[in-house]
């Protein structure tokens, strides 16, 4: 039986690659930090799911992992991923965001060249690079600490190909969504506020710039994306992405008219939510995924806020607490 090792188990992308890999048949082994509260509420509904700890600032526990699990694919996708996070805390999202997979691909070397990993881009990285479209072959001028740190880690992942032999792919995912995203993205934001406010529950939600635009999907469609580029015969680098730019407007439109709501009775501009620099518009280009590895994004941006502000309904509703 194939056996996958994911780091960053607890996140959104975590849980749903598990939930794939699982149901198609693979072991799967999820790394997590230990911490005095645990966070798996993502992953509660898995079956067959093995935890163990290890941590990306510390190289001997990942070459200890690797040793002890064997794993034939590695899923690097833990970081520090809030990118608001990233300007008040510079210095941990390089050891955690850069440096880890620095570790992680050292550890490869070390303990079994032949793993094929994955390591989490992100299209912060290519931050003021143009709007039309960005693809492989696009300039990175990230904005944040954040995206700085995810083009190290792009970087030193293509070195690790070139230079040792390692299948290691990087994938450009562009911003993906689901009701498992962390309460503080603006996206869950907006769907509990929508929710809460149609149940009663609150009155109004800030936010900074309703300008900018996302090309946003479904982080379960980009996890499937993940799998297949390890199972090319060629190790390559990938943009996963709709193809469609949306502005924070336009989501707010959508999750308040999913209940029945006008959203600017509800949203309030709060300038404390500002970013010290901003990327006007992002929008991938998805062209190879598309062709070479058979991806394409199932839900559409209507669904997938759709799929969002129903959960939360659903969840406000039954009395459960958020996450």
């Amino acid at each position: 039986m194939s056996r996958a090792l994911i780091t960053g188990i607890t996140g959104q992308d975590g849980s749903f690659l598990a939930e794939q890999l699982l149901a198609a048949g693979w072991e799967v082994i999820g790394l997590h930090r230990r911490s005095a509260s645990p966070n798996h509420w993502r992953l509660a509904h898995l079956r067959g799911l093995v935890l163990d700890s290890a941590d990306l600032l510390d190289q001997g526990s990942l070459i200890d992992a690797l040793r002890r699990h064997r794993p034939d694919h590695v899923y690097n996708l833990a970081a520090q991923s809030f990118v608001p996070t990233s300007w008040r805390q510079p210095v941990l999202t390089g050891e955690v965001t850069a440096l880890g997979c620095a570790r992680m691909l050292e550890a490869i070397r070390l303990v079994n060249p032949e793993i094929r990993f994955y390591q989490a881009g992100s299209s912060e990285m290519f931050g003021l690079s143009g709007a039309d479209g960005q693809g492989e072959g696009a300039p990175f001028h990230p904005r944040s600490p954040y995206g700085v740190a995810k083009v190290y880690a792009h970087h030193l992942t293509v070195n690790y190909r070139e230079s040792y032999g390692i299948f290691a792919v990087g994938g450009i995912l562009f911003n993906h969504e689901s009701e498992r995203r962390g309460e503080e993205f603006v996206t869950r934001k907006l769907a509990i506020a929508a929710a809460e406010a149609k149940l009663g529950r609150r009155d109004g939600v800030g936010l900074g710039r309703l300008d900018v635009r996302r090309d946003w999907g479904f982080a379960g469609d980009y996890t499937r994306a993940m799998h297949l580029m390890l199972c090319q015969d060629d190790a390559q680098d990938f943009v996963v992405a709709t193809g469609e730019a949306w502005s924070v407007q336009d989501f707010a439109e959508r999750a308040f008219g999913c209940v029945g709501l006008d959203w600017r009775d509800h949203v309030r501009h709060d300038p404390d939510q500002l970013r010290p620099a901003e990327i006007p518009c992002l929008r991938g280009d998805a062209t190879r995924a598309r062709h070479a590895l058979g991806w394409a994004p199932a839900l559409s941006f209507d669904q997938l806020v759709e799929r969002m502000v129903r959960a939360e309904v659903d969840r406000v509703s039954a009395g459960r607490q958020g996450h």
